[in-house]
Order: C-alpha cells, then sequence, then structure tokens
C-alpha cells in the first residue's frame, strides 16, 4: 500500500522571492561567463555575445520561468516535477534559434553559438534549482 503525500504550495512571497533570486543569479552566472569569454579571446567577436543581449534575454528567460512555475504550483498536482519536464523540453526548443544562427548569420562562429547554448543552461539550471524544491534536503527551505 502507498501513501500519498499532499504537495504543500509555496506560498506568493516565498514565489517571489525564489524567482528574484533566480533572476538575480542567472544575470549574475551569465555575466561572469560572458566576461571570462571576451577576455579570453577563445570566441571571435560577435554581435550576440555582447552584455545587453545575454543579460536581457537572461532575465527574461528567468521571469518567464517563474511565473510558469508560479502557474503550475495553482494547477499541478506536483508542479516540481512538471516543472522540470517542461523547463527541459523549453531548453531544447531554446537551442533552435541558437542553431539558426549559424545557418542565416554569416558572423556567427560554432564556438560563439555553443556559448550562447551553454547560457541557455545556466538560466535553465538556476531556474530549476532555485525554482524547485528538486535536489533540495527535506529541512532545506
Amino acid at each position: 500500500m502507498s501513501t500519498v503525500t499532499p504537495t504543500v504550495r509555496p506560498a506568493r512571497s516565498v514565489l517571489a522571492r525564489r524567482g528574484v533570486l533566480a533572476v538575480a543569479l542567472s544575470l549574475a552566472a551569465n555575466a561572469l561567463v560572458l566576461a571570462l569569454v571576451l577576455a579570453s579571446g577563445a570566441v571571435q567577436p560577435y554581435s550576440q555575445l555582447a552584455y545587453p543581449p545575454v543579460l536581457f534575454l537572461s532575465g527574461a528567460g528567468a521571469v518567464g520561468a517563474t511565473l510558469v512555475y508560479s502557474y503550475l504550483t495553482t494547477r499541478v498536482e506536483n508542479p516540481d516535477r512538471t516543472f522540470l519536464r517542461v523547463a527541459l523540453a523549453v531548453l531544447v526548443v531554446s537551442f533552435l534559434p541558437d542553431i539558426g544562427l549559424l545557418v542565416g548569420d554569416p558572423e556567427a562562429t560554432l564556438p560563439a553559438v555553443l556559448v550562447l547554448m551553454a547560457m541557455h543552461v545556466i538560466v535553465a539550471g538556476v531556474c530549476i534549482a532555485t525554482l524547485t524544491k528538486i535536489g533540495r534536503t527535506a529541512t532545506a527551505v
């Protein structure tokens, strides 16, 4: 016989704090990656590897993830598991425009596009880790 443990929905204030943290960490992590890539000279200069588009899209992605997670907490039995699935699906789809850059933008190089894709992974990882309880211990908040 199995037992069903009801899911405790986080309060709106908790979701807001987690969302702000997700945005802040996503921005900081991708700004650091961009600074290291630009300083190393490992990637040829590319207009998409600049602070305005990277920070705007990183922040927008984290805000969007927060809104989706918040919505899921009101609609599904296990929002963490569902969010993980949605986030991974959106991550895969988010690679398509980057791949399109290789085809449609003569300035794009494979290393530059791989850095952009890595930044998508960073935002997804930060959002999953910050918004959900996945990977946290039972005593962690």
